[in-house]
C-alpha cells in the first residue's frame, strides 16, 4: 500500500508548474497528505553572468522577489483543498534548494512541472526537473503541460458506490 504523508510541490508559477500544483493537491487530497508548496527565487549571483550584470547590491531586489513569490504561493493554493499546506520561499539554485528542502523536511513525493524542452533547449537552459529526479531523496512525479488531464475539477461523492466486475 502506498502511504503519502507529505508532498512537496515546487513551483516557478509557470503553466507547467500550475499543472503540477493541480496534480499535487489532488494526490494530497486523495491520500490525506500535507502539502509543502515551495518557490525558489533564483539567486542572481549564482548565474555565470552575474559578476558583470550586477554592479549594485541586489538585496532589495531579492527581498521584493521573495515577497512577490510569497503572495503568489498563497494564490496558488486551490480553494477546494482540504490538505494542510506549508508555504515556503527559498533563495538559491532551484534544483539544489528543492532537494535540500525535501531532505530537511521528510518528503514522501515531489510533484514537479517540466517544460518538456527539446535537446537544444535542454543543453542551453538545463533541466531543473532532471537534476531533481537524479538527486532527490524520494520519488519524483514530473508533470508536463499540456498533457492528457486526469485531474478533474469536480469532486467525487464519497457515498457513490463503484461496481467492479471481474475481467474474464
Amino acid at each position: 500500500m502506498i502511504q503519502l504523508k507529505t508532498i512537496l510541490i515546487p513551483t516557478d508559477f509557470s503553466e507547467c508548474s500550475d499543472a503540477a500544483v493541480k496534480y499535487g493537491f489532488a494526490l494530497a487530497n486523495a491520500f490525506g497528505a500535507s502539502v509543502h508548496l515551495l518557490n525558489v527565487v533564483q539567486d542572481p549571483y549564482t548565474m555565470p553572468w552575474a559578476a558583470d550584470a550586477f554592479a549594485a547590491p541586489v538585496g532589495d531586489m531579492l527581498t521584493d522577489w521573495e515577497a512577490q513569490a510569497k503572495r503568489r504561493l498563497v494564490e496558488s493554493v486551490p480553494d477546494t483543498s482540504a490538505s494542510p499546506t506549508v508555504l515556503t520561499t527559498r533563495i538559491g539554485s532551484p534544483a539544489s534548494e528543492i532537494v535540500r528542502y525535501a531532505t530537511q523536511h521528510p518528503t514522501d513525493l515531489i510533484v514537479l512541472g517540466t517544460h518538456g524542452r527539446g535537446p537544444l533547449g535542454h543543453i542551453l537552459l538545463g533541466s531543473v526537473a532532471e537534476r531533481v529526479v537524479r538527486t532527490a531523496p524520494c520519488p519524483v512525479l514530473t508533470v508536463r503541460h499540456p498533457q492528457r488531464e486526469f485531474v478533474t475539477e469536480t469532486a467525487v461523492d464519497p457515498t457513490t458506490q463503484v461496481l467492479c466486475t471481474p475481467v474474464p
